[in-house]
């Protein structure tokens, strides 16, 4: 674990106080796991947006093809 120091207005400090207590869980904890899941859900965007820019453009309906299924336009790739 490493230490650091973060400054707050007062009103956010009191809010964030609050906030973790409601959770029975300290200021740290609370902002630790708060930066850990921002960290997880942009790794998880910026994974998605590559594989999504990797895959080749297509045109809807090119010579009568069939459209994509609900199901491909919506693929999810979950881990």
């Amino acid at each position: 674990m490493k230490n650091i120091t973060v400054t707050l207005d007062e009103k956010t400090a009191a809010w964030a106080r609050v906030y973790a207590a409601r959770q029975n869980k300290s200021l740290s904890r609370f902002l630790g796991e708060l930066l850990h899941r921002t960290m997880r859900e942009s790794r998880e965007y910026e994974d998605s947006m590559r594989r999504y820019l990797s895959k080749k453009p297509s045109r809807l309906n090119r010579d009568n093809a069939s459209y994509p299924s609900r199901e491909e336009l919506h693929e999810r790739h979950f881990r």
